[in-house]
């Protein structure tokens, strides 16, 4: 029998936003494997399945999850990764792992799962979708994410501010993502675009130290790096305008 790798999208933090079909995948699996970095301390993923499965089911796997300018230590990291999950799929028959927001969304699991195909071939891959920051941030602020015919950028503000600038020079909204070590360029972005006014962000989300606040508000000072920012289209139409 094939062995199974599922990822498991489980949001942004907050447990209550697991779909029910999550926490089923969770509770199956033999083993739920967490990405933490080398650091060591608990991630947000880690900690929203401690709230579905007992500790001794969970095991934490590294990843150089904050490692952009050394490719060759950040590949190296993967490749370990990969390597002990392939362990635990020839021991086990199911094998899980939890990534916050959504798997197919700028999530660690689509590196691990294109190394598991090479060390564990006829594995049988699947994915939970989980709720996405921007969805949570939408929710949580009142900010509408799309109407009628608008369209939806989503930027890694790791790819950098001239990236989102371009995006918020074009139509409809813009969410970008990790943006926090890059507030102040950002900032700058949404000033020149015209685009600061309604525009909102939020850290944390469904976590104790949450924050939600008016971009207007942004002083240029570091942010969590996993904040995320919407920026709602230009709605002067009126309702339906733009259907």
């Amino acid at each position: 029998m094939s062995s199974r790798l599922v990822g498991v999208g489980v949001g942004p933090g907050d447990p209550e936003l697991v779909t029910v079909k999550g926490v089923n995948a969770l509770r199956e699996a033999d083993v739920v494997v967490v990405p933490v970095m080398d650091t060591g301390e608990r991630g947000r993923a880690e900690a929203t399945v401690l709230h579905y499965v007992p500790e001794e089911k969970v095991l934490r796997v590294v990843f150089a999850l904050n490692e952009r300018s050394d490719r060759g230590r950040r590949e190296a990291a993967w490749d370990a990764a990969g390597g002990r999950v392939a362990e635990l799929l020839k021991q086990h028959g199911s094998v899980a792992f939890a990534t916050i927001g959504d798997p197919n969304v700028y999530s660690t699991f689509t590196y691990l799962a294109q190394t598991i195909a090479e060390l564990v071939p006829g594995t049988v891959v699947e994915t939970v979708p989980g709720i996405t920051a921007m969805q949570d941030l939408a929710a949580r602020s009142g900010a509408v994410l799309t109407e009628g015919t608008e369209p939806l950028t989503l930027v890694p503000v790791t790819a950098g501010a001239t990236v989102l600038k371009e995006a918020l020079a074009g139509p409809g909204t813009v969410v970008a993502y990790k943006f926090g070590r890059q507030a102040h360029e950002v900032a700058g972005a949404l000033r020149e675009t015209g685009r600061l006014a309604d525009a909102v962000w939020g850290s944390a989300l469904g976590l104790p130290e949450e924050s939600i606040r008016p971009a207007a508000e942004l002083d240029g000072a570091p942010l969590p790096y996993l904040s995320t920012l919407i920026a709602p289209a230009r709605r002067d139409g009126g309702r339906g305008g733009k259907l």
